[in-house]
């Protein structure tokens, strides 16, 4: 349903474009959107799989400014360095979604709450230690940022592989059925034997290793460490894509696939929006409209799937011993006797 939504906003913004000269599919167009899609695209996937678990993280925008921050002041602006700022910087962030997971799990702290305390402090420490852009990005590390294959950017295969990966995690390994049982019924999980509190750790800590990724593009992007991401607003957009890729906000029903849809439909929206020199407020308020319509429209189809199945009525004794259920008059005549 998501891939359809998506085919049908990409017709009507190229016909909205072509009706003022434009066209959606000029290499710069699709440059842009699927630039404006990467840099989302890894924190709504590491965002899938805490929602997934009936869970959640508002600190990923502080997680990419802090590793963005690392990476750059890590490398300094000596290729050599470059392998050093990648580790420090996811190193970093997987001890914030570890942290994360704790408080969750053993403290047993709302998510919400937990989550937003700790980018309160990663956003304390910012502020504190640093006032601007700090650090230095060789330039054989921009080419992550900049670089493309085509007109496709290397950010964007990055994070689509990314995506890949994520879709197997989630349908081939043991760790993805535990997510998608823990966020169904975690009582149910915990009685079937499953570690519940280690799998929204887990959860928790890839989510925040994507967005450290997140990071590490902005760094290449900027050429330096950038403080002021965290008011960018990743962690609601995030959540907005996920949503709308068509995950359960009370998890375990989703998955990436959708995600990536629900990222790329935001980016084409906000290049069709820019091309057309739409005003922000108005802008801002369609793509909530968007947002709220796909959630309610997936509402209702599950809705109709619970209505929709057939329950059958109870059976009799000589029905159970012959296989089927009673018929209304059968079961009619026995009430009047």
């Amino acid at each position: 349903m998501v891939y359809l939504a998506l085919g049908i906003i990409l017709v009507v913004g190229a016909v909205l474009l072509a009706m003022r000269g434009g066209n959606l599919f000029s290499t710069g167009n699709l440059v842009d959107m699927l630039t404006r899609s990467s840099l989302l695209g890894f924190v709504a996937i590491g965002q899938t799989l805490v929602i997934l678990c009936r869970s959640l993280d508002l600190s990923v925008g502080y997680v990419v400014a802090l590793s963005s921050l690392v990476a750059a002041t890590t490398m300094a602006g000596d290729p050599a360095r470059i392998p050093l700022g990648i580790a420090a910087a996811l190193a970093v962030a997987a001890l914030v979604g570890l942290a994360n997971g704790l408080v969750v799990t053993k403290l047993r702290v709302n998510a919400f709450i937990a989550t937003l305390g700790t980018g309160l402090i990663i956003r304390g420490y910012l502020d504190t230690r640093y006032q601007g852009p700090a650090g230095e990005v060789p330039a054989a590390f921009q080419v992550f940022g900049y670089s493309r294959i085509g007109f496709v950017p290397v950010s964007t295969a990055v994070m689509l592989g990314v995506a890949v990966a994520g879709i197997l995690l989630l349908r081939r390994t043991r760790l993805g059925y535990h997510m998608f049982a823990v966020g169904g019924d975690p009582e149910v999980a915990r009685l079937s034997g499953i570690r519940t509190d280690r799998t929204m750790i887990i959860a928790h800590v890839l989510c925040s290793v994507a967005a450290g990724l997140a990071g590490l593009l902005l760094a290449s992007r900027f050429g330096t460490g950038s403080a002021l991401v965290y008011d960018s607003g990743y962690d609601l957009e995030s959540i907005a894509a996920v949503v709308l890729g068509g995950t359960y906000l009370m998890g375990g029903s989703g998955g990436i696939a959708g995600t990536v849809a629900g990222v790329l439909i935001l980016a084409v929206l906000d290049t069709v929006f820019n091309v057309l020199a739409i005003d922000p407020f108005f802008r801002d308020v369609l793509r909530g409209v968007i947002i709220i319509a796909a959630v309610a429209l997936y509402a209702r189809s599950q809705f109709a799937k619970r209505a929709s199945r057939v329950r059958f009525p109870k059976a009799g004794p000589g029905d159970r011993a012959a296989g089927r259920a009673p018929t209304r008059a059968e079961q009619e005549q026995e009430v009047r006797q």
